[in-house]
């Protein structure tokens, strides 16, 4: 019988000093956060960015301010989205239980959509065009997805679909019921979501492209690779798989990726950054 990995028990909680308990996916947000600062201070030295003057200049003070906004639309939007997207019969009869986000809950889709309401609160407050807030902010996203990813892992959770004995990495998670090999799902989504989405649009990025198709390639690639990483991930035991035997991450894929294709083709055909064309 071949051998199988088992999951390392890693305990959540990194550092506790009396009652004071700091746990590891605490610490991967707080990671999630320090790398889209970092990124965003380098992304001010990318055009168009790099180019703009006067009040169209971007400041390390934009990329806090932008840092701040999108921290409030991950959590509420996360949280809203996963009472409305999994579970909106239950939280409709305890909706005060919306607020227990200490009980876990959190959709990526819907803090997407908490942070495009933040992005166009900063776009509207700076005066600034949204798709080029969108365009700044896309390739910093990826990494704080990455870091996201450690954190189910390292709180063993989100585990794979079975795999087959003979996969050289399948593990085991005994807290998932069984003691069957699975597939570490959350380390392919780590691998797929977290550093390719990030080197490909980190390098798209790099170059000049017309208003919003950074943001568009973020849509379509993040769409892409989990609608791929669902495949392998056990889907949420209370809904189980839905039409067609796609799960409900697939789903909420579907319209990222089509209204992903639909806005680059759309964006390609608007007219460059001003600043593109006078400074050459």
């Amino acid at each position: 019988m071949p051998a199988m990995l088992m999951y390392p028990h890693i305990d959540p909680v990194a550092v506790q000093i009396g009652p004071l308990a700091v746990h590891w996916y605490g610490l991967t947000y707080l990671a999630a956060f320090a790398l889209f600062l970092f990124l965003g201070t380098r992304r001010l030295r990318h055009p168009p960015f790099k180019y703009m003057t006067g009040d169209r200049a971007w400041a390390r003070k934009d990329v806090e301010d932008i840092l701040f906004l999108g921290v409030v639309g991950v959590v509420v939007g996360g949280r809203l989205g996963y009472c409305l997207f999994y579970k909106p019969g239950y939280y409709l009869t305890h909706p005060l239980e919306i607020f227990a986000v200490w009980q876990g809950g959190m959709s990526f889709h819907g803090g997407l959509l908490g942070v495009i309401a933040a992005m166009l609160w900063f776009a509207h407050s700076r005066r600034r065009p949204w798709l080029e807030v969108a365009d700044f902010v896309a390739p910093c996203v990826p990494t704080g997805l990455a870091a996201g990813r450690i954190g189910n892992f390292i709180n063993g959770e989100l585990w794979g679909r079975f795999a087959s004995p003979d996969l050289p990495w399948g593990m085991v998670f005994p807290q998932s019921g069984s003691m069957l090999p699975r597939h570490p799902s959350q380390i392919y989504q780590f691998l797929l979501e977290g550093l390719l989405l990030f080197i490909i649009l980190w390098l798209y990025a790099r170059k000049e492209r017309r208003p919003g198709q950074v943001a568009a390639v973020f849509l379509v690639g993040y769409g892409v690779f989990r609608f791929t990483a669902e495949y392998f991930r056990e889907p949420d035991d209370f809904l189980g798989l839905l039409s067609l035997g796609m799960s409900m991450g697939q789903w909420l894929c579907v319209p990222m990726i089509v209204g992903g294709i639909a806005m680059w083709l759309w964006c390609g055909r608007r007219a460059p950054y001003e600043v593109q064309r006078t400074t050459g």
